[in-house]
């Protein structure tokens, strides 16, 4: 809310100094000696009489007004100076910043469960391949860039926003904890799959669709009318050497071990199913590209 404006109560007024009253024989005189000289004419005499509530000189008002006029001065620009800090305390409040990604609504991930008893049950750990953008782009004003670097230095379990395709939302919705997913670099200048995450969270509302100044609000999704969801993921392996593009489009070429892979065919999809015979497969090529370069891949320790 703006500040109130400041009104001058009483005890300012009365510490002012007050303008002497004058007679009105002396401002009779004063007019009789300004005709002698400048010759005022009988209608400006008329228009100058004198009146019971006569106001100081020009001169008088101007060295009286002074301090009042200086100190309305200072509270205008109190006023101004307030005024653009709540408007800023504001933007941050609502999330309007502009100048880094968008803070999560939740107030403490650990109050969201783990598990969902509306997201199917499958057995077995089932596999996916999740695209995240690690280079600077601007959504409504925010940057959305996040790399496996960033999942990498969070503390807690990060929340998977932004999606806002039915195909890839379900995608999320049929995913269980314990799930690993591929953390695939994308729209960058080598795309490809970085490292591995694990589904520790399964779905919940991605709340960031219903609040304004995100990067991907959706205006027609409400409490009563739930559009899109989130899962929370965590950081498991970094490669040593990425998995590039083009080396995926080799090995998904007729008679590859991913040829029928699901990101390959449907390549705008930004969250897709990943086989059990592609992943051991990726993981493979991914080990041995380490091996070859004498490094080896980032872990955690809950890595299997």
């Amino acid at each position: 809310m703006p500040p109130r404006k400041r009104i001058r109560d009483e005890g300012e007024a009365a510490a002012e100094p007050v303008a002497k009253r004058r007679s009105s024989r002396q401002a009779a005189a004063s007019i009789k000696k300004a005709e002698e000289k400048e010759h005022v004419t009988p209608e400006v005499k008329k228009a100058a009489a004198p009146t019971k509530k006569r106001a100081a000189t020009a001169k008088e008002t101007k060295s009286i007004n002074k301090p009042a006029d200086d100190k309305k001065k200072a509270t205008k620009k109190y006023s101004k100076k307030t005024n653009a800090k709540n408007e800023d305390d504001e933007k941050a409040s609502s999330g309007d910043d502009k100048a880094t990604r968008a803070v999560s609504e939740d107030p403490d991930i650990d109050s969201i469960p783990a598990t969902n008893p509306d997201a199917p049950r499958h057995d077995g750990e089932w596999y996916w391949l999740m695209k995240a953008e690690p280079e600077t782009r601007f959504e409504n004003g925010i940057d959305v860039r996040f790399s496996i670097d960033d999942l990498r230095a969070k503390e807690k379990p990060e929340g998977w926003d932004g999606i806002r395709a039915y195909a890839a939302r379900n995608h999320m919705r049929n995913m269980n904890q314990g799930d690993k997913a591929f953390f695939y670099h994308s729209n960058c200048k080598e795309p490809g799959i970085a490292g591995i995450m694990e589904i520790v969270k399964e779905f919940s509302e991605d709340k960031s669709a219903r609040r304004p100044g995100t990067p991907y609000y959706d205006p027609q999704s409400s409490k009563d009318n739930v559009r899109w969801s989130l899962v929370h993921v965590e950081f498991r392996k970094k490669f040593a050497v990425p998995i590039g593009l083009k080396e995926l489009r080799e090995l998904g070429k007729q008679g590859g071990p991913l040829e029928n892979m699901q990101m390959l065919k449907q390549g705008r999809l930004s969250v897709s199913r990943v086989s059990a015979e592609e992943w051991k497969a990726l993981c493979e090529i991914a080990d041995k590209k380490a091996e070859e370069a004498g490094v080896k891949h980032e872990t955690t320790k809950l890595t299997k």
